[in-house]
Order: structure tokens, then sequence, then C-alpha cells
């Protein structure tokens, strides 16, 4: 077949929370296009938490590029369904389908499992040469011509991630230099949290950027635009001597940016560290805190105890850099307590912003497989897989209790006395996301016995 021109579209997500009027989009499908792009394809990407797609235009393309987190799965089939219609063949990525590749067969012509570069332009070559041949394209599912689901072998990590380029956002379809920028200098994650699918997708094995490579890309955003760039690996200080390398580098050579990352609370431990963070122009951490709970952090294998949380407050506050903490409700080891000390948790210790989560079991977790197991799953409407619905039956107290109690949690941290004290310093970003927090959070109790049908026991 010829393919000339190729759209990826990211799915949209099924509805609001306190941080969706702030979207960020993944980097897949940019730096997939961007690839494609320069092997002369025309490509353009549509992202539809940014902006509604030109359907004319991929409603025309040869080949349909669809990414999906679980929480959006069902949103991207429902697009598939649409283009394959079409005749257009649809090839679907992302986390949700690489564990649920025959699911998402019922949909695609084909799934990229994993780490997507290598397979998907083995697999445009495929299509239009006929080399390599399917069966030969690691990481690649499809049917084969009497309909039966073929999983070819996992396709390997790609080791040196200098070789890839620097994503072109000028491809976004509607995008604004003033939105912030995401920017990955690393894959991977050595860890082992239950509910988190980093180590399926990207290995356990932490693989980086070089600091060259690292600051030549954070100098070409900072050109093209001057919004806060978020640095979306996993843990930027995985590498401690790194981490400070890249900070100096930006010092050195006059990078003037307003940057933001995730870390883990040992990152608080190397003040050092901290003191070139803050100097280098990091605005806010962004921390995995989970709980204050020492039993659940157990239960979770997060290799971290209440005193390095606080201990880390303190420490990266005292440079001056901003903290949005995010802690999972809903362990078997939780209970209704658990969550309001959180919330209080969070207001003594004046925690700039937080998320307080629902745990979530996705495919691919081991919590995942544990629940499924152990038949605690309520249902599988993907969309409600978004840390912001109950979607399993906790040990301790009902379903019901967990989700109003984890809004009721939010309320309480983003309250009135938060954001007047915001608007009294002048930090009108958070005063505004307050208001923002209250508004999603007023809606959903508005609408509470519509959002809870799915929870309440079936007569």
């Amino acid at each position: 077949m010829t393919i000339k021109t190729i759209a990826f579209i990211e799915a949209g997500s099924p509805g609001s929370h306190i941080f969706s009027k702030f979207p960020l989009p993944r980097l897949g499908s940019v730096l997939l296009s961007t690839m494609l792009r320069d092997r002369g394809y025309r490509v353009r990407v549509f992202i539809e938490d940014v902006a509604e797609p030109d359907w004319a235009f991929v409603e025309n393309s040869d080949l349909v590029c669809i990414s999906t987190i679980t929480s959006t799965a069902v949103r991207a089939y429902a697009i598939a369904d649409r283009i394959r219609a079409l005749g257009i063949p649809v090839v679907m990525g992302g986390p949700h389908v690489t564990f649920l590749a025959e699911e998402a067969l019922e949909h695609a012509s084909f799934v990229v499992r994993g780490e997507g570069e290598g397979p998907l332009l083995e697999l445009v070559s495929s299509l239009e040469t006929g080399r390599p041949t399917l069966s030969d394209i690691r990481g690649l599912s499809y049917r084969d011509t009497d309909g039966h689901p073929v999983h070819n072998p996992p396709a390997g990590f790609i080791q040196d991630l200098d070789s890839l380029p620097e994503p072109d956002f000028s491809l976004v379809h509607n995008w604004k230099p003033s939105r912030s920028y995401p920017v990955s200098t690393s894959r991977g994650c050595p860890y082992g949290c239950k509910f988190c699918s980093v180590i399926q997708m990207f290995g356990r094995k932490y693989r980086f950027k070089s600091v060259e490579a690292t600051l030549s890309e954070l100098k070409h955003v900072n050109a093209v635009s001057r919004a806060t760039k978020f640095i979306v690996d996993d843990n930027f200080a995985a590498d401690l001597n790194r981490a400070k390398e890249i900070c100096r580098g930006l010092l050195a050579e006059k990078i003037k940016m307003t940057w933001s990352t995730q870390v883990r609370v040992d990152v608080a431990r190397d003040r050092k560290l901290l003191r070139l963070m803050a100097d280098s122009g990091c605005h806010t951490l962004y921390i995995g805190f989970e709980s204050i709970n020492p039993r659940t952090l157990a239960a979770y294998q997060k290799k971290q105890d209440l005193k390095d949380i606080i201990y880390s407050i303190q420490k990266i506050r005292d440079h001056g850099i901003h903290i949005h903490g995010m802690f999972v409700l809903g362990a078997d080891t939780d209970d209704v307590d658990t969550i309001r000390k959180t919330a209080d948790f969070a207001r003594r210790h004046h925690i700039d912003t937080v998320q307080f989560l629902i745990l979530t079991p996705l495919p691919g977790t081991p919590l995942y497989a544990e629940m499924v197991e152990n038949k605690k799953l309520i249902h599988t409407n993907w969309s409600k897989y978004d840390a912001h619905h109950v979607v399993y039956r906790p040990a301790t107290m009902s379903p019901v209790t967990l989700q109003v109690e984890t809004f009721k949690a939010m309320a309480r941290f983003y309250s009135w006395k938060y954001i007047l004290k915001h608007l009294a310093t002048l930090h009108f970003h958070y005063a505004a996301l307050g208001v923002f927090g209250k508004t999603t959070i007023r809606r959903f109790l508005k609408n509470l016995e519509f959002e809870l049908q799915e929870l309440l026991p079936q007569t």
C-alpha cells in the first residue's frame, strides 16, 4: 500500500478533574510523528485534550495511529472503530493496549506493545514494501489471515536515547507555545510500586539521555516557549551526579527557564542538588508521597517512611521550591481516618498543591493481577480507571465511602482559606487552582447520585 499521510491521535480524557485545566500531552505521539516526518511522511498530531481534531485530515489519511492509556481506552476504541469503518488501517499503542492487546485488536488493525519507536517504523515499512514481514516485527500484535491474534515477541528497549530526535510540537494541531512543555530525559525505574506500570513499559533499569543532549533539548524548547518546562522522567534525580550536571549546565549556559519535574523523597538528602535545582529555575517538585500510613507504604512497596516524607517537605521548602504532593488512598490498610488524616497532614505541612488519588488497578500492574485473582474489581469500564473513581471493593470501607471521602479530602485541602491565603501572598496561580478545584469538587458532589451508581450494591 502507499502511505503518504499519517495522523496521530491522543484520545481525550473521559472527564474533568482538578488538573484537567492544564493538559500535558504524552510525548509518544509527538516523538513518533517527528521520526516519521523526518522520513518524508506528511504527519499531524491531534491531542483531544488540547483541541478538537481536524477530522477531514484524519479521515483522508493513509494510516491512523492512536495512543491511549487505560482511562482513555473507551474513547480511543470509538475513534478506531470510526476510522476502520472508512477502510483506513489503525495502529494502537500506549500502556493500556500493551497489556490488553487482544482487546485492542477488536478495534485496531495492529497493536504496538511497549516502546514504539522501532516497531512502528518497521510496520510502516512493511505495509509499504512487505519488508520486514509482519512476523518479524518484535513488539507487534495483529491478526493472521485466519483472524487469529498473533503476538510477536517483545521488542527490546532503546538503549541510546540520544539517537531519538527532539519532539517537534509544531506538528501538534493548535499547539500554543504558551502551554507547558513536556521533556523526557530518561526512561525506566528500578522501584516496584504495586500500582505502577512503568517497569512493565520501560524496564527496571534506568536509561538516560546524555547531559549534552538534555541541555540541547532544554535550550531548544526554551527558545520556542517561555512557558514552564515539565521534565516527565519518573525520577529526575535517579542519578544524583547527572542531575547536578544538568542544573550546572543550565546555569553555565545561562538557560533561564522555569521548570518542574518528578522526584522521590530521597532527593532531599542532597542539599547541594536542591540548591542547584532552585538556582537553575526549578519551580515545583512532584513527589509521590503515596501515604502517611506506614502499613500502606509497606503494602505499596514504596521503600520510604513517614519520617522521610516530613524531612523532604522541610528541606525542599527551605530551598524555596514548591511541592506537589501525590497521595494514593484506598489500600486494604487504609480506613476513613487515614483519608481524613492525610488531608490534615497536607495542610499542616503546607504542601503547595496535592492530588488525593484513588488506588487504581491498571492493567499490567501487580495490583491489577492481584485484584483480578481475588475478584475485587467492580467493573472494567475503563473510562473510570483514572485514579479519581473507585473501581474495586476496598477492605475496610464501602466503595461509596472511599469515593466520597476522597473528594471531601480534596475539598478540605482546596478550601477558601487556601484560596485567600494565596491571594494575599499574590500567588494567583495557586488561588486560581483552588477556585477551579472547588468548582470541580462541587460539580462532582452535585452529581453524586449519578456518579455513584456503579458503586452501589445491585439488587
